[in-house]
């Protein structure tokens, strides 16, 4: 019997997905061969690696002059990427700082660029996302970067900024969890551990903006950039300059079919929406418990809190765990308690943590 799965990543991944990679571990489609023993370069991958494209723009309507990339490295690699690609040693791109995986991106961008830090928190906790009244842009940027979802504060921007420069966004723990316009983004990456199969695999969305700027990159650096960091040398070999995750990419198209088979990123929203507010109803009804992010920036993926008693978060945790619901435990900068409840986190499972819930504010009022 399988229990109830809450943790920030890699993350639940839907049982009958599971099933398909079992049955597909020791003779793919009954062709002799495991599906990990399959060549990158043969026909049957490459019907899998087109389909998974294929898949991805539907659900999230990419624009057909985009591209479609599956590299490897995770959203960390994606940081100095994205920088090294787009930007040359002199050139800025604004940033803004929600938490601890922008705080990276900038770290990484000022390896090889001058990022700008347009907005950050006045306060060291990262409890709210900006509006775009709260920060300025800088005139000569070639594009604003932010982390729309952030895993360990529980905040997430609820609408695309409207900014008039291409945008960055750093999605791995949101993307096709609800609509978004892709075309207004110069790139958008993600690892897939969240909301995309196992750990492994990056998706990489480049507008044509993106494309050419990487070749202009390319050709004004002192020795051009280096192969594997390239997004037009990745482009023009379809993702297969090196032999990719083979793996990761089918499970990541089978967690493509499974969110079609549902009926879609609008469909998945709706899920999405439900399983929050019942958490965050619980949450606001009762002094008993400290819901961590400002009501306005809560993150439908991870929910955040505490309990006004400290002592009792370690209790909550360790007869949670006893009770088959795990990974609620906060992550160790902020503490207190968070609950993933990425796309394929069912609906039960988070009926069942309300009902713990419920249970444990009584035993321990």
């Amino acid at each position: 019997m399988r229990e109830h799965n809450f943790t920030a990543g890699p993350a639940v991944l839907p049982h009958s997905v599971i099933k398909e990679l079992q049955e597909a571990l020791p003779n793919f489609k009954n062709n002799g061969l495991g599906l990990m023993e399959l060549s990158h370069r043969s026909p049957i991958f490459d019907e899998i690696i087109s389909t998974a494209r294929l898949r991805l723009r539907r659900l999230l309507s990419v624009p057909d002059d985009y591209e479609v990339l599956f590299l490897q490295g995770g959203a960390s690699l994606q940081f100095y990427m994205t920088a090294l690609n787009l930007l040359s040693p002199t050139d800025c791109g604004d940033y803004i700082n929600t938490g601890t995986w922008s705080t990276k991106a900038i770290k990484e961008a000022k390896r090889c660029s001058k990022p700008v830090c347009i907005w950050s928190p006045s306060r060291a906790e990262f409890n709210s996302t900006p509006t775009e009244n709260d920060y300025q842009l800088t005139p000569e940027s070639h594009f604003l970067h932010y982390t729309s979802n952030n895993t360990i504060y529980g905040t997430q921007f609820s609408s695309t900024p409207e900014v008039n420069k291409p945008l960055i966004g750093d999605m791995s723990s949101d993307i096709c969890s609800r609509a978004v316009d892709v075309s207004k983004h110069g790139v958008i990456y993600a690892g897939a551990q969240k909301n995309l199969g196992p750990s492994g695999v990056t998706v990489v969305l480049l507008s044509p903006w993106a494309v050419e700027r990487s070749r202009y990159i390319d050709s004004i650096r002192p020795g051009g950039l280096p192969s594997l960091l390239n997004y037009s040398l990745m482009v023009d070999k379809g993702s297969l300059f090196n032999t990719p995750n083979t793996f990761g990419i089918f499970a990541l198209e089978r967690m493509l079919a499974w969110l079609e088979g549902l009926g879609g990123v609008s469909e998945i929203e709706k899920q999405n929406t439900k399983k929050s507010t019942m958490l965050y109803q619980i949450l606001d009804n009762s002094d008993f418990w400290k819901p961590y992010a400002e009501r306005r920036s809560r993150s439908q993926m991870n929910v955040t809190w505490k309990i006004t008693d400290p002592s009792l978060e370690s209790v909550f945790v360790e007869e949670a765990s006893a009770a088959g619901l795990h990974g609620l435990k906060g992550h160790r900068s902020v503490g207190g308690l968070r609950a993933s409840i990425y796309n394929a986190c069912p609906l039960e499972s988070v009926e069942a943590l309300v009902d713990f819930m419920h249970q444990f504010e009584t035993k321990n009022s």
